[in-house]
């Protein structure tokens, strides 16, 4: 059996979530993932015991987010060399599961090359899958302190552009610890000024069609006691023209060269709107979401998701009554337009926030000066 559910009970005070962790059973090791797609109706806990398995998983959005694509595809090397499975056809399976991402195709080629780099040194196969899963752990443990950094830099960013003052900040999608090997990227920085005392309102976007915003977000701003309210991604238009968004708040897929930002379908519009607003329009991404061997936005691939996630409305647990699996609210055969991200031009963005720092005005010299930095970019 590839995957299997485990139920666990919701209510009382909720524990850290637990996204993803790797469990050594007696028939040998798994990744367990926290299945986002049952989210907030139950937290199910999905077992996957193979690369299709987790392939399956990050298709279907059970396990999504750039930064923990990330980590999940180096796990998912460890997992395949654990196992004795062929890591070469595991990474190629991995990496091809979802094309925005950067992260993903960064964690797998990180995580085989360990591998690979101990057996050609003479390592057994045990050895080099040892050196494997060490390396899937300190993808994870950077991408922890990378959350840390992303939310000091964040706050104090807003510090610097809005002084001396609380905030309403509106985001769009999921970017917490649903999204992270910590406590996220945007979200992150509206947790700390929550913690802080300064978050007026977090403004949630619902995120159609898939609700990570509803399902997902609004999720963790509950279990985080912060003050929030839910909107569809329609009426953003209003709350900017009634002064009620101090600045936006959004995580990234892949940042261009040039300091373009694919992300969530529904982004672009919203940097449109903060800049007739004059809105400050803030990106928070590790640096292993910066793609420098894509040398502009126009050029990043943009994932086309089936139509009856537009045609069905689904709810977690509820009744399938269409196809898809959910209710059915178009006409039969309506044509479809769902592309899962868009693309924001660098000219609409204030600042991009990373680990290694801000850069704004956001340029390609800039960019590239900050990953020159890290050591998780490799500049061509």
């Amino acid at each position: 059996m590839a995957d299997q559910d485990v139920q666990t009970p919701v209510g009382g005070e909720p524990p850290a979530l637990s996204v993803l962790r790797w469990d050594e059973l007696p028939e040998g090791p798994v990744l367990v993932l926290l299945d986002q797609t049952r989210l907030p109706a139950e937290e199910v806990e999905l077992v996957c015991t193979d690369v299709p398995a987790l392939v399956r998983a990050i298709r279907t959005l059970a396990v999504r987010g750039a930064p923990l694509l990330g980590i999940v595809g180096g796990y998912g090397v460890a997992l395949a060399a654990a196992r004795g499975y062929d890591v070469a056809e595991a990474a190629g399976l991995l990496e091809g599961a979802r094309p925005t991402a950067v992260n993903l195709g960064y964690g797998v080629r990180r995580v085989a090359t360990a591998y690979w780099a101990a057996a050609e040194k003479g390592a057994g196969v045990t050895e080099a899958a040892t050196v494997a899963l060490a390396e899937a752990q300190a993808l994870h443990r950077e991408d922890a302190r990378a959350s840390v950094r992303m939310a000091e830099y964040g706050t104090a960013l807003l510090e610097e552009l809005l002084p001396g003052r609380g905030y309403q900040l509106l985001t769009h999608c999921n970017t917490g610890a649903l999204v992270s090997g910590g406590e996220g990227t945007a979200f992150a920085v509206a947790l700390r000024v929550h913690r802080q005392g300064r978050l007026r309102r977090l403004w949630v976007d619902e995120t159609r069609p898939l609700l990570q915003g509803a399902r997902l977000t609004a999720y963790e701003a509950a279990r985080s006691g912060m003050a929030y309210s839910l909107l569809t991604d329609s009426a953003a238009g209003s709350l900017f023209a009634a002064g009620e968004v101090d600045a936006v708040l959004i995580g990234a897929d892949r940042i261009a060269a040039d300091g373009s930002v694919a992300n969530k379908v529904g982004s672009y519009p919203l940097a449109v709107l903060a800049k007739y607003h004059h809105v400050p329009f803030i990106v928070v991404a590790p640096t292993t979401t910066v793609d420098m061997e894509t040398a502009e936005g126009t050029l990043i691939i943009v994932e086309q998701r089936s139509g009856q996630e537009v045609t069905e409305v689904t709810s977690p647990g509820g009744v399938s009554e269409g196809a898809g699996g959910g209710k059915v609210v178009a006409p039969l055969g309506a044509p479809v337009y769902n592309p899962a991200f868009d693309i924001t031009p660098s000219e609409l963005i204030t600042a991009i926030v990373t680990e290694e720092g801000v850069i704004s005005p956001v340029t390609g010299v800039g960019l590239a000066e900050l990953c020159a930095r890290s050591s998780q970019v490799t500049i061509s």
